[in-house]
């Protein structure tokens, strides 16, 4: 996290991923317990989706997308002519 702040994305939200069954990154520990610790696997800056992503246990992530996809900006011309794609 400190050096995602020092390239200038410490103003980004933080996007936690972990299980849905618990507040802990361990789903045999249900509900809201009390005084655990949080085991962060990973954390990156997903620049293009707009938040740093915090991985905790043993979880798959999906791809994140920006506020406005780029498919938005790319178009077929009438003679067949595709624009938008860099």
């Amino acid at each position: 996290m400190a050096e995602a702040e020092r390239h200038g994305f410490g103003r980004l939200p933080v996007c936690i991923a972990k299980t849905q069954y618990s507040l802990t990154d361990q789903p045999q520990i249900r509900g809201v317990p009390a005084g655990f610790a949080l085991h962060v696997r990973e954390a990156a800056v997903r620049a293009g989706a707009g938040f740093v992503l915090v991985v905790a246990g043993d979880i798959t992530t999906m791809p994140g997308l920006p506020a406005r996809p780029r498919a938005w900006e790319i178009d077929l011309d009438p003679d067949g002519t595709v624009r938008g794609i860099a």
